[in-house]
């Protein structure tokens, strides 16, 4: 059994993002504003998208964290 990845079957592009770049959800929620719950609910499945108020929040976040150039349609079908 893989103990690593336990949990992380069914993870969104955001989750595989932050997985990849070492960024934790409670780094993100600190940083962008955005409730740890909602972005919890936005790591478990694909389909969930953000008010476009939190979406622009949490780009701008992740832009700062990673100093990648990262766009809401990478992450959000909105």
């Amino acid at each position: 059994m893989n103990w690593i990845n336990l949990g992380k079957r069914n993870r969104s592009k955001l989750a595989k993002f932050l997985d990849e770049n070492e960024v934790s959800q409670q780094e993100l929620s600190k940083k962008s504003g955005v409730s740890k719950s909602t972005i919890s609910r936005l790591c478990q499945i694909d389909n969930v998208s953000p008010t476009m108020k939190n979406a622009r929040k949490i780009v701008k976040a992740l832009r700062d964290l990673t100093k990648k150039n990262v766009d809401y349609d990478d992450f959000f079908n909105i």
